[in-house]
């Protein structure tokens, strides 16, 4: 465990950050599993209906800096790719 005071303050934002961070790649992950769902359903709209929920969720996430701005541009390109495919 941390000693100094500095160190204590550094590893409760680290906790604090690492908790905000896996919630919002959590939810990231929820809605390309919708995402996913939707297509293996083979529904046209429904899949357009997600993939612009999942658009928004992933470019919050790396808004915040939760991923890199390139992962988020893949991600976001690949699940295109996808739909438009369908």
């Amino acid at each position: 465990m941390a000693n100094h005071k500095s160190a204590i303050k550094r590893a409760r934002q680290s906790e604090e950050r690492r908790v905000r961070n896996r919630s919002c790649k959590t939810r990231m992950k929820n809605v390309i599993r919708g995402l996913d769902e939707a297509l293996a359903g083979k529904a046209p709209e429904k899949a357009a209906e997600e993939l612009k929920k999942a658009v928004s969720v992933i470019a919050v996430a790396a808004s915040r800096g939760v991923i890199h701005k390139n992962t988020a541009s893949r991600k976001i390109s690949r699940l295109t790719r996808r739909v438009n495919a369908l």
